[in-house]
């Protein structure tokens, strides 16, 4: 016990068992007490100590539980044989998920950020009123099980809804409440047996949809666009037999197109015909800023094979993880069963609380005062971008809430992206959106999050940026 080193803190914060303990512990994996080393009993230690016996006692006890040491009954108490630590390779920062897509989390929206609603035209005090009556009143509730597929009152509230604003016809037992999208896609995959089989994916299309397919071990088969949407011609021509497709018909993401009524047609005939499904991927819902929406792709489905899906994280907030989705009425007990075991539905009182903004009128209000704001964002950095940008630098304002800046091929979307990510922006680079080769450059920015009073000295800075991604 000569070689150990440790002083005692008496009236310390740590017990003196805790001290012995740790003193002990160290010397042990460090080497200072090598293994088959003998220990002094209990009784000498406390005395060279100066501590009870007891306390050294506990100490022994805990060490030879964790198996440091050895007890050999009247022989005495020796240092067990510790095999060597691992090597520890150095350690990283980890990195969060999709830093392209998703900049920071938990944080204020940056500048051009995609998929997140205006942070400055909110309605937070009618919000958080909403949030607040449904908490207590959740909270008054007795202890049960909440229905899985979501609560009663917020499935007939979407399903009248989606009647109204999508022209879709179902009731509340084809709805259920998700965990936003993902939540969507995950009860999807699960129910109808997905993994190994091949899906239709349009190209471009959004990456973390992609990505969540991909992990469910479906095989992604891009399929080119058109003026009219996805061509299921080539779709025919490369995978006839796939098992789903993933579609956003109401406006494509992110070139901005409409699905037309005939390719609409088509795709659902091709459904039918191979007993394959349609994922409706509705991220937009009625939040379209030219005109009228068009219909759901589903309020055209007689044959069952379109799993309509959508979310409130763009009109409300992705923070509420909340989505819903409407499935042909034959699957309904399977997905419900899905969503029983895996994937029940989110916290019953942000539920209660989005039935009542729906209920009350609040959500339709907010949208059309959401539209004309986002109109009026986009149409003022597209021109301000058309006054700025080089003339080879396409502008377009199709792509839903966001701008499209399309860059000629010797210029380094993804680069460019890095750079103003640094300086506070968050373009998403369009090439990413891509699986074919060669891909579109480009920069998606988000309408509704930038500053007007630095609009003009951020699309300047933006540019600089692209301007040092040109390849040489």
């Amino acid at each position: 016990m000569r070689t150990l080193s440790f002083t005692l803190e008496r009236g310390g914060k740590a017990s003196l068992s805790s001290q012995i303990y740790t003193g002990l512990r160290d010397a042990i994996r460090e080497g200072t007490l090598a293994a088959g080393a003998r220990l002094p009993s209990w009784r000498d230690l406390a005395v060279q100590l100066g501590v009870s016996r007891g306390t050294v006692r506990i100490v022994y006890e805990r060490l030879l539980d964790e198996q440091l040491l050895i007890s050999r009954g009247a022989s005495g108490t020796w240092v067990a044989e510790i095999p060597p630590a691992p090597h520890e390779p150095p350690k990283q920062s980890i990195s969060h998920p999709f830093p392209t897509l998703f900049p920071d989390f938990s944080h204020r929206p940056s500048t051009f950020q995609m998929g997140v609603p205006s942070q400055d035209a909110f309605p937070f005090k009618l919000w958080t009123r909403v949030m607040l009556r449904n908490t207590r009143t959740a909270s008054l509730h007795p202890v049960s099980y909440p229905d899985p597929r979501g609560e009663a009152a917020l499935r007939q509230e979407i399903a009248s809804y989606l009647a109204i604003a999508r022209g879709l016809q179902c009731n509340a037992d084809q709805v259920l409440v998700t965990a936003g999208f993902a939540g969507a896609i995950g009860i999807t995959v699960r129910t109808l047996k997905l993994e190994g089989a091949s899906a239709w994916f349009e190209d471009p299309g959004f990456p973390l949809t992609r990505a969540a397919l991909q992990i469910a071990g479906l095989n992604i088969v891009p399929v080119p666009l058109d003026h009219e949407g996805i061509d299921v011609r080539q779709g025919v021509s490369v995978a006839q037999h796939a098992a789903l497709t993933v579609v956003t018909p109401g406006q494509q993401a992110p070139m901005g197109m409409t699905m037309s009524l005939d390719r609409r047609r088509a795709l659902l005939a091709w459904a039918a015909q191979q007993d394959a499904y349609i994922i409706e991927d509705d991220y937009l819902g009625e939040l379209q800023l030219r005109g009228r929406a068009a219909p759901a792709l589903a309020s055209i489905d007689r044959d069952g094979r379109v799993l309509h899906i959508g979310t409130f994280s763009k009109t409300i907030s992705p923070s509420l993880r909340l989505g819903f989705m409407v499935v042909p009425s034959h699957l309904a007990k399977a997905f419900a069963e899905t969503a029983a075991c895996l994937a029940p539905a989110p916290a019953v009182a942000v539920q209660h609380a989005v039935a009542e903004f729906l209920r009350e009128g609040h959500y339709l209000r907010h949208l059309r005062k959401m539209k004309r704001l986002y109109a009026a964002r986009r149409q003022r950095l597209a021109d301000m971008l058309r006054e700025l940008a080089p003339s080879d630098h396409a502008v377009d304002t199709d792509g839903g809430l966001a701008v499209r800046l399309d860059l000629p091929p010797h210029y380094d979307d993804v680069a460019a992206s890095e750079r103003a990510l640094q300086y506070g922006m968050a373009p998403v680079p369009l090439s990413l959106w891509y699986l074919s080769s060669p891909a579109q450059r480009g920069l998606l920015l988000g309408i509704t999050n930038y500053s007007e009073r630095t609009l003009r000295k951020d699309c300047i800075k933006l540019l600089e940026f692209v301007a040092a991604s040109r390849l040489r």
